[in-house]
């Protein structure tokens, strides 16, 4: 409100120092030099009045972005605080001695499944293994099958079919 007062301030000055400038033509025109160097300063006066007006707008738009800026630094620090205050309920709820407990559980069940797996592989035979290696090769050569190349050569010389009975020529002179 007070930067806006300032301003309607700056307005008035302004306008009145232009009227002013005016009369202080008209002055000197008609000969009245001291009214209008009187005048003048009053004008010089209200020129530095203007410039302080707007110092004090500067200064209160200052003001106003350092309280605007400390309001959001109030938010984020609320913020922080009912962060840490959820942080300090988990904490409680969870101590680490509970988290040492679970990862020192966890570790031995590993290592049990471990075991179950050792004693699982080693149970194999020796057959059982090669039964494995000979499934695994048929697998092997199943997926490289190709199909048979015929081993009698390739005719050098397509026979010529006729086009009237879909029959080679060969094949329409030997029936005549």
């Amino acid at each position: 409100q007070q930067r806006d007062k300032l301003r309607q301030y700056q307005k008035r000055l302004s306008l009145g120092l232009e009227r002013e400038r005016a009369l202080a033509r008209q002055l000197l025109r008609d000969g009245k030099k001291e009214k209008a160097m009187l005048l003048l300063k009053k004008k010089r006066y209200q020129e530095q009045l203007l410039d302080k007006t707007e110092n004090q707008i500067s200064n209160l738009e200052r003001m106003v972005q350092d309280i605007e800026f400390t309001q959001i630094e109030m938010k984020v620090i609320e913020g922080l605080k009912i962060g840490n205050e959820c942080l300090n309920k988990m904490h409680q709820v969870m101590s680490i001695e509970e988290v040492e407990r679970i990862i020192g559980e966890t570790q031995d069940a590993v290592e049990y499944q471990r075991q179950i797996d050792e004693l699982l592989a080693g149970s194999l035979t020796e057959e059982d293994e090669d039964a494995i290696l000979e499934e695994l090769n048929a697998i092997t050569q199943e997926q490289l099958e190709l199909p048979e190349v015929p081993s009698e050569p390739l005719p050098e010389k397509v026979p010529e079919v006729s086009p009237i009975k879909n029959r080679p020529k060969a094949e329409l002179v030997s029936a005549s």
